[in-house]
């Protein structure tokens, strides 16, 4: 029993002593200013749509979605998005973009299989269960909201 609370304490004493110390003044710093960058990125691209092409509010905002889902899309595939997330950490995952990275970051890892098998099935191993739950929440909120009003 003394052999085990000594490997025990040994054990606890290697994890201390092997795992990274977390910086997380600097990290919450850069998750910050990362993702306040990419916002600031998504204002102007908004800006550009519904003042220099004159687009309402309504289509400025898809507009933007779109250019921010692409831009995003295109840097996880040239391995440009990687590099931000481990710098940037949380604020790389601003939402719309971090989406579009995790479900085009396994899809380029198994691009060797081919266009279906690889690239096209690992496109939706994120997106299948975010679009079912998400789906299947709307049709639960849409019966709540009609039986509510029926009621």
């Amino acid at each position: 029993m003394e052999n085990k609370q000594k490997e025990i304490q040994r054990y606890a004493q290697l994890v201390a002593r092997l795992s990274p110390k977390s910086e997380i003044g600097s990290g919450l710093l850069r998750a910050f200013w990362v993702g306040g960058v990419i916002c600031m990125i998504g204002q102007g691209i908004t800006d550009i749509f519904a003042y220099g092409f004159k687009w309402g509010a309504q289509a400025s905002g898809t507009a933007t979605s779109i250019t921010l889902i692409l831009l995003s899309a295109l840097l996880t595939g040239i391995g440009v998005y990687d590099r931000i997330g481990k710098y940037a950490g949380a604020g790389s995952i601003v939402p719309i973009t971090g989406f579009a990275n995790s479900v085009v970051a396994p899809a380029m890892e198994f691009r060797r299989e081919g266009l279906v098998m690889g690239v096209g099935a690992k496109l939706f191993t994120l997106a299948g269960p975010v679009l079912v739950y998400g789906i299947s929440s709307s049709i639960v909120a849409g019966l709540l909201v009609f039986f509510a009003e029926v009621i």
